[in-house]
């Protein structure tokens, strides 16, 4: 059974709108991820993915490596 959760996370380091759609397009590539929206105005994402395919510590990871540090 699959769970699907809806979170936000902070981000530190994002000086463009591009920046937000970085982080957009590295996460929507991640299986289990069924939507991103990422603000840069607020400098936070807003993820909804599935618990069973995807942890949210790999989200983290994934935007870490990108380039961009992550209140959690």
């Amino acid at each position: 059974m699959s769970t699907i959760v809806k979170t936000k996370i902070k981000i530190i380091g994002m000086h463009c709108t591009a920046c937000a759609m970085n982080i957009d397009f590295e996460l929507e590539d991640l299986d289990g991820v069924l939507s991103v929206r990422t603000d840069y105005a607020k400098q936070e994402t807003e993820i909804e993915f599935d618990t069973k395919k995807v942890t949210r510590e790999k989200l983290i990871n994934v935007m870490e490596k990108t380039g961009y540090d992550v209140l959690d």
